[in-house]
């Protein structure tokens, strides 16, 4: 179980190597690495983007640049933790829904990930999933 959960954009910075991605990256470092994991809904979403992404991609040298930053985003996600959306996240979820909180679907799904596993959501979007009762959440890349 993690104590940690990377929201899909402490996963956009970490891949971006920003000054905030670096910052993440220092603290992550201070935590023991089996309490971090990340979602699959975030790597739903990161996929279809990267996927979208290549396949605007029409010069070949593009295309070489392209598989190189998917490929590169695959080997993240193969040396991070992910957790899945199981029967205890669907029911934080549809609890959550049942709530009609102004947050998106895909949002709510992370959070209820979260929830169900106890951990933290490392999070820039604190104004959404700060309407959610009971979420713990902190930003690594800003603070």
């Amino acid at each position: 179980m993690a104590g940690y959960i990377l929201d899909t954009d402490h996963i956009s910075a970490l891949d971006r190597g920003s000054d905030g991605g670096r910052r993440l990256a220092s603290r992550l470092a201070s935590v023991a690495s089996d309490t971090v994991a990340t979602t699959i809904v975030t790597y739903e979403e990161q996929m279809r983007g990267w996927l979208a992404y290549v396949a605007t991609l029409r010069g070949i040298d593009q295309q070489v640049g392209g598989y190189a930053k998917l490929l590169r985003m695959l080997r993240l996600y193969c040396s991070t933790p992910v957790e899945t959306f199981d029967a205890a996240a669907a029911e934080h979820f549809q609890r959550l829904w049942l709530m009609r909180l102004r947050i998106g679907t895909m949002d709510l799904k992370i959070a209820a990930i979260a929830l169900a596993r106890d951990a933290v959501l490392l999070t820039c979007n604190r104004k959404d999933f700060g309407l959610i009762p009971g979420l713990t959440c902190d930003d690594w890349v800003n603070d």
